[in-house]
């Protein structure tokens, strides 16, 4: 409010035009690298696009989260789903995160392209990785971590159409999560030393990718149809596995569009994503190869030690 009071008084007393624009220009940028701009602090972007698009996200999670774990689960509503009512939950729960940007447009986004909007760069980059996830990684799941699906599902690779929308929407909340949370602290740290800073952040991605992964663990424990041969072990072991998704995850996605004046479009985003799912297979591989399963695993769904785990 400082600053607004000051630079609105065009220039104040007999100071003139000149001294009321350099000072917009000062604020502009204690704005900007303080990470605040828009009323929202240190937590949301600087970019308005990028901020109406994680607020977006944000608000919406309570809707899809409800209906799942709120409304199916606790009711056992899936006791009489076939294929067609699952894949419909997925729908109605994915959906929503494309078409309702469409029709209520933010106040920034208006002048812009589709293309050009927060909500659709965020949304490619979580397609392809959710998507590479699923069809790929879900197979570690299977031959590392013991888990398998039970419920009636139509299929793509062996892995329910379901968990790749159910995915989606999982995934956009936990990286706007993550956004704020490394915004903030990024601010926080501002005035330490540059390896204290790194470190700072490094140990909260780890914490965070942890506590996500664990948490996703137990609130889904209800859910009959997706079972572990050991879940004390899944909990506590399968988490640090699942884990590795966001370690490489959350640092990469904070990138798009958070610098003032570095534009992404959507090749980059695409590319971004797709080195990220990349990086994330190298070291699930790598545990499956020198740490190898955490359960003992049917000889039927072990992977041979050259092979890989979706063959």
């Amino acid at each position: 409010m400082g600053f607004l009071g000051f630079t609105n008084g065009g220039g104040g007393g007999g100071g003139g035009g000149g001294r009321g624009g350099s000072c917009r220009e000062v604020a502009a940028k204690v704005a900007a690298e303080s990470g605040g701009g828009g009323g929202g602090g240190r937590w949301l972007a600087v970019n308005p696009s990028k901020r109406w698009g994680e607020l977006f996200f944000l608000l919406y999670t309570p809707f899809w989260l409800t209906l799942c774990l709120g409304v199916v689960v606790p009711f056992k509503l899936y006791e009489r789903f076939s294929e067609l009512e699952y894949f419909l939950l997925g729908l109605v729960s994915a959906v929503p995160t494309f078409m309702v940007p469409l029709l209520v447009v933010g106040k920034d986004d208006s002048s812009r392209q589709w293309k050009d909007r927060y909500w659709v760069k965020a949304n490619v980059w979580i397609i392809i990785f959710s998507y590479v996830g699923n069809y790929f990684w879900t197979h570690y799941f299977f031959k590392v971590l013991g888990a398998s699906y039970t419920f009636p599902s139509w299929k793509m690779n062996d892995v329910p159409h379901t968990t790749f929308l159910l995915t989606h929407v999982c995934f956009q909340f936990y990286h706007v999560a993550s956004n704020m949370t490394l915004r903030r602290l990024r601010h926080s740290v501002a005035g330490l030393p540059q390896p204290i800073q790194l470190v700072t952040e490094a140990a909260w991605i780890l914490a965070l990718s942890y506590f996500i992964a664990w948490l996703e663990t137990i609130a889904i424990a209800n859910f009959p149809y997706y079972s572990f041969v050991d879940r004390d072990s899944m909990y506590k072991v399968g988490s640090l596995f699942y884990a590795i998704y966001f370690f490489v995850s959350f640092p990469m996605f904070l990138r798009i569009d958070e610098k003032p004046g570095d534009p992404w479009d959507l090749s980059r985003v695409a590319i971004d994503a797709l080195g990220a799912a990349m990086l994330v297979t190298i070291i699930l591989d790598l545990w499956r190869l020198f740490l190898g399963p955490i359960v003992p695993v049917l000889e039927s769904k072990q992977c041979i030690q050259s092979g890989l785990a979706w063959f």
